[in-house]
């Protein structure tokens, strides 16, 4: 008799192993004035889900076959928008964690490996909603004034970070740049399209964009460059719109700086029309800007120009998609806003405004959703194929080796991320696999 109770002892804690085989260990959180960061510390790698809900404000994470270990500790969680976190059983094994928040917030949520005393985790970031030191209350960043240096998790090893993207909305305030045929202005349509990639950018794992201005302000050039040093930026990228005396010139651009000349007259005079912008604030930056004047075109910048291509490139050949091409190349010239040691940087030329037909599109809400999907597509396949050390992107990937009958939606769900990750790592132009074929999996995209 004691044998059989002693038998089906054993039979229930193994059912209970079966129908929870993940747990969450503790729940963290920690802020900083520009951003939240909850992290879920987990016994293995787990399928999960994030989404908001409204009226009240919500973040919702479902995690399947899981459970939580001990309770949540309420005083330690209520950081930055956080007020309040429940949790339950979901379908019997799956836990449902609820966030409540004190304001609309976009997460970002992602998982890391094990590395070194850390075990699993999974990651909710809250970027631009962080806490004041002063009043506790959550404060959304202020993106052109902004001297954070790293996006670091205090909870996690400071060798992760985000690739940092500093967008350069071209001209503003009192210099309008451009004047389309029908009197748009380049200023306020370069505004919307940098807007709409940053939003892009800030929801990609791994990814954080900075404006150097959101709404409607002059600044100095050498201001556009010192946002990017403070923000330590792994990527620059100031958006324009072309102009030209006849009305038929039309196509996107995209340029970086030369060392040694334009490599064409068209860009060099572009460059020096762009270059012109401070003078409007009576400042000549040939003269006055120091930085700019002297900077040295030594071996670290040869390789930020090098970079600078590579990535025009890919800007390029989305950009394709949406717009027929001015220039089928990268084009060079010494335009004084790319100018940076090391920091690769691009001047996108989205169309000319001074071509009725392309300052239609250029108003135009969803032609620019396109333009900014095309620029992210292009900046994405950069930095998937070449990670700046020390970020998320770089954590390592793994390698497969296609099967036969293997698919992509088959090793989207084997190894948790999505199909479009998949595509952007191995550059894939279609859904056709290879058996033999070895591609990369992006284990830091989650969900």
């Amino acid at each position: 008799m004691m044998t059989r109770i002693f038998l089906l002892f054993l039979l229930m804690l193994t059912l209970v192993e079966v129908n929870a085989s993940q747990s969450v260990q503790e729940v963290r959180s920690s802020a900083t004035q520009d951003a939240t960061r909850v992290v879920l510390d987990l016994s293995g790698r787990v399928n999960y889900q994030v989404f908001t809900l409204s009226n009240p404000h919500r973040v919702v994470v479902d995690i399947a076959d899981t459970q939580l270990n001990g309770k949540l500790d309420q005083t330690a969680l209520q950081q930055g928008p956080i007020r309040h976190v429940r949790s339950g059983a979901r379908k019997g094994d799956d836990l449902r964690l609820v966030l409540d928040v004190s304001q609309k917030v976009e997460p970002k949520a992602f998982l890391l490996p094990p590395k070194e005393e850390f075990g699993h985790r999974l990651v909710i970031d809250f970027p631009g909603v962080g806490t004041s030191a002063k009043n506790n209350q959550p404060v959304a960043r202020q993106p052109v004034k902004s001297t954070q240096t790293k996006h670091i998790s205090k909870t996690a090893p400071q060798s992760y970070r985000d690739v940092v993207v500093v967008i350069d909305a071209g001209h503003g305030g009192k210099d309008v740049g451009a004047i389309g045929a029908n009197g748009t202005y380049e200023k306020n349509v370069v505004l919307a399209v940098s807007k709409k990639l940053a939003q892009r950018i800030n929801a990609q794992p791994g990814m954080r964009a900075v404006l150097t201005r959101d709404n409607d302000q002059f600044i100095r050039l050498r201001d556009r460059t010192r946002i990017a040093r403070e923000n330590h930026a792994d990527l620059f990228v100031s958006i324009h719109a072309d102009s030209f005396r006849s009305h038929h010139a039309k196509g996107s651009s995209v340029y970086a700086l030369s060392q040694r000349g334009a490599t064409s007259e068209a860009a060099r005079l572009l460059a020096e029309k762009e270059n012109a912008a401070d003078l409007i604030a009576g400042t000549d930056i040939d003269e006055k800007d120091e930085m700019l004047r002297s900077v040295l075109l030594d071996l670290s910048q040869t390789g930020a120009i090098k970079e600078s291509i590579a990535v025009g490139d890919r800007v390029l050949r989305e950009l394709r998609g949406v717009n027929q091409l001015h220039k089928q190349k990268v084009e060079q010239a010494g335009f004084a806003v790319l100018k940076s040691h090391d920091v690769p940087s691009i001047l996108v030329e989205l169309a000319f405004i001074s071509n009725p037909k392309e300052e239609r599109k250029l108003k135009d809400a969803k032609h620019q959703n396109k333009l900014a999907d095309a620029i992210l597509g292009g900046v994405k396949a950069y930095f998937v194929n070449t990670p700046p050390p020390g970020t998320l992107l770089a954590l390592g990937d793994t390698k497969h080796v296609i099967k036969s009958g293997e698919t992509l939606s088959g090793l989207s769900h084997k190894y948790n991320v999505t199909i479009d990750s998949i595509r952007s790592a191995n550059e894939l132009r279609n859904d056709t696999l290879r058996v033999g074929q070895a591609i990369r999996i992006p284990q830091h995209v989650g969900g």
